[in-house]
């Protein structure tokens, strides 16, 4: 059963003492406007926490805390870039920088600060939804919330005090240096880490991300500077100019998943609808709100939607056969039956949409409206392999692919494939967590993927700049 409430009535310290109390298992999401945050238990236990466009600073308080140089950090990243499915720490494990114990310790810690940081949030809603499990189950820890809740407490407290003399993070503070020298004060750490930031140049988020602390230790930190009198504001940095930059369509568009994926639907509407705003162009925000006015049974909206990314040059045999879905209860059934058959005539190619490769990894699988209709994509992360199989050479190359996978991987594919069940149903028939389910069916499809692919790039795939990875059909 699904919990969902506001955090105007119940705070989140509440909400985790409920969760913990009742030893849940599940998913809880909190959305506050533009932001996005998951924590998920295990029988009332902490194991995982994200904040969706927050900066990954494990690399940077690694450097910080001289457990790894600049240059190291500096090739893991480089590596990271040709492989996005590898997480940075990983990479530093794998490269000998650091030792798996202590990648664990790190990630314990980023997820502390995560829990510490949502605690923060006044306003917004929550939605706990019982069962599901992190994507990758491979470095989970297990934190009390307890300790959590006592150390947040206090933490918001100061924190409460902190933004009276930080209201925001554009603020840019210069270090007084005569009265730092008359006084010659015993300075902490970390307001030692930021004296040499604070040059009248960088703003306070600029300073928090190079100092390698977390906010709350840096704003801490500053705070006490600024209380002292060692550091005074000298203006705020310029307001963002309202130009399309890739990382600002990128944020919205993270976001509009994650509040897809959480079934908040009209958040992620209004997300999408930013990034179509800001990118007209963009053939993946029309395919989204189409799969968004699906949900909602506004089936003319949703056609248009979908109209518009056929013509934007994207997705096009999922957006063809939504389309066809949306023609149909709207009673238009000769011009549903023309979209059906335009969508079997196009062969998705087993490659990433660009900007929308990883988009729904967490939740793959089918989703259904109903007994007999398919909605193709949003939840969907790999494409049917089934779609490609329209050549003996097809279909040869798959049957190899399956004799060579695992038994667990073959079982995988064929009760999705074959039998059409959800990760759901398969994660209940065979008794294995849902996040197992996940991961073996992704290594699968990779393993299918390279066979069908081979040398000459994907079997009847005209340009592998358009695919379906993330969104495919079946």
């Amino acid at each position: 059963m699904a919990i969902k409430g506001s955090l105007k009535e119940a705070s989140l310290p509440d909400v985790i003492q409920l969760l913990f109390l009742g030893r849940r298992t599940g998913c809880l999401a909190l959305a506050d406007r533009h932001n996005f945050g998951t924590i998920y238990f295990d029988e009332g236990h902490i194991v995982y926490a994200a904040i969706v466009n927050r900066r990954d600073r494990l690399g940077d308080i690694m450097v910080a805390s001289g457990r790894i140089t600049p240059e190291q950090l500096a090739a893991a990243i480089e590596q990271q870039r040709g492989e996005r499915d590898h997480k940075l720490g990983e990479i530093l494990v794998e490269q000998g920088a650091i030792e798996r114990r202590e990648l664990e310790q790190y990630i314990r810690h980023q997820i502390e600060e995560a829990v510490y940081y949502l605690f923060t949030w006044s306003s917004g809603t929550f939605n706990f939804e019982a069962g599901v499990r992190p994507e990758r189950e491979d470095l989970l820890v297990r934190i009390n919330p307890e300790f959590l809740l006592l150390e947040g407490a206090r933490r918001v407290d100061e924190w409460s005090l902190i933004e009276k003399k930080i209201p925001t993070f554009d603020i840019i503070f210069s270090v007084d240096r005569a009265h730092l020298g008359e006084s010659a004060p015993e300075l902490s750490g970390e307001q030692r880490r930021l004296l040499p930031l604070l040059d009248g140049t960088r703003d306070v988020q600029q300073v928090f991300d190079r100092s390698g602390l977390t906010e709350f230790e840096a704003g801490k930190a500053l705070f006490g500077l600024i209380t002292a009198g060692f550091a005074r504001r000298v203006g705020t940095s310029e307001a963002t100019a309202p130009r399309v930059n890739d990382s600002r369509v990128e944020e919205h568009r993270n976001l509009g998943v994650a509040f897809y994926k959480a079934s908040m639907f009209d958040e992620a509407l209004r997300e999408f609808r930013r990034v179509a705003d800001l990118r007209p162009g963009d053939s993946g925000a029309p395919f989204f709100l189409g799969l968004i006015a699906l949900r909602q049974a506004r089936w003319e909206e949703a056609a248009d939607a979908f109209r518009q990314a056929i013509d934007a040059g994207g997705q096009q045999a999922a957006a063809l056969h939504n389309l066809g879905l949306a023609l149909e209860r709207l009673g238009r059934l000769d011009e549903a039956e023309a979209a059906a058959g335009d969508a079997a005539g196009r062969r998705p190619p087993l490659v990433s949409l660009p900007g929308y490769a990883d988009a729904d990894d967490a939740d793959a699988g089918f989703e259904r409206l109903s007994p007999d209709a398919v909605v193709l994509g949003g939840a969907a992360p790999q494409p049917g392999p089934e779609a490609a199989a329209e050549s003996a050479a097809v279909r040869v190359a798959i049957d190899t692919a399956l004799a060579r996978m695992t038994e667990l991987e073959r079982g995988v594919i064929l009760l999705a494939y074959r039998d059409g069940l959800t990760q759901s149903e398969i994660s209940e028939r065979l008794g294995w967590p849902l996040g197992t389910v996940k991961t073996r069916t992704r290594r699968a499809l990779a393993h299918l993927r390279a066979a069908l692919e081979g040398d000459d790039g994907p079997i009847g795939s005209g340009s592998p700049s358009r695919g379906m990875d993330g969104h495919g059909t079946r």
